[in-house]
């Protein structure tokens, strides 16, 4: 089988939509803002093909999930993890979360620690002060004024956001894709991004309980915040593939897969 099967777990925000791919050593993986568990539609085969069961998760509000009653913090968003390791019968899980997720991932390993076996940060975010208004007093207010309108402009905003992120590394009806989950979901996507500049990253990492990694890539948007976390955290490893987006998972699979399950100890 090299597509993932779907269930549903109980949360404490409701149902919780998750899929799944692979036996062997469990991992977690959240998504990034604006988007799902299917974020990761080209690496449920690689990860499973190097021994890991890949357990992909759509967040509260984001992709089926059902949404938070409150417009959600990065501490709210983690408490998705333990309802899903319940249902697959797992004690405890590695985990992985992109941009955002790694955010949320960071959480989990810090509320939930006997949960959390391993971590890998993919685009940690600490931020300065500065950097923090200034998302909040610009991107965000775009973000959440980007309402369904007639014709559909809606769409095409966050396609052509997309389209110029990806410069021409990934095909059209991939960034389409990257539309659909967007505006799935029950919650605004605005949710998203709002939640990760309330979070303190910077504030968080020296409170990692468990052993982590950095993975980054050198043409991601936020390649000098990961090496800002290395700062923080000079114990934690950093591996940075070269070149690629915010979209490395779709850019570089193969390698991405290897340097993840390299870090978890599974020959390829």
């Amino acid at each position: 089988m090299t597509r993932p099967r779907r269930a549903y777990a109980d949360g404490p925000y409701g149902q919780i939509h998750y899929q799944v791919l692979g036996e062997g050593l469990p991992l977690i993986l959240l998504h990034q803002a604006m988007m799902a568990s299917g974020q990761f539609d080209w690496v449920y085969a690689p990860l499973a093909k190097r021994g890991i069961r890949a357990i992909g998760i759509d967040m509260p509000g984001f992709g089926m999930s059902d949404m938070t009653p409150m417009v959600p913090r990065v501490e709210d968003l983690a408490c998705c993890v333990p309802p899903v390791l319940d249902a697959l019968g797992l004690t405890s899980a590695a985990i992985l979360g992109h941009h955002t997720g790694a955010m949320i991932a960071t959480e989990a390993a810090i509320q939930f620690p006997h949960r959390i076996s391993a971590l890998i940060m993919n685009g940690p975010m600490p931020v300065t002060e500065a950097e923090r208004q200034d998302f909040l007093n610009n991107g965000y207010p775009r973000e959440k004024a980007n309402v369904a309108v007639s014709g559909g402009k809606h769409f095409n905003v966050v396609f052509a956001g997309r389209e110029r992120l990806a410069a021409g590394t990934v095909p059209l009806d991939r960034i389409s894709n990257y539309v659909v989950q967007a505006f799935v979901g029950q919650a605004p996507y605005w949710y998203g991004h709002h939640a990760a500049f309330q979070y303190h990253h910077e504030l968080s990492l020296p409170k990692i309980p468990c052993c982590a990694m950095i993975l980054t890539n050198t043409g991601d948007i936020i390649y000098e915040n990961a090496k800002r976390a290395k700062a923080i955290r000079p114990d934690i490893p950093l591996v940075a593939l070269d070149g690629g987006g915010v979209d490395i998972v779709d850019q570089q699979p193969e390698q991405w897969a290897d340097a993840v399950a390299h870090f978890l100890k599974i020959p390829r």
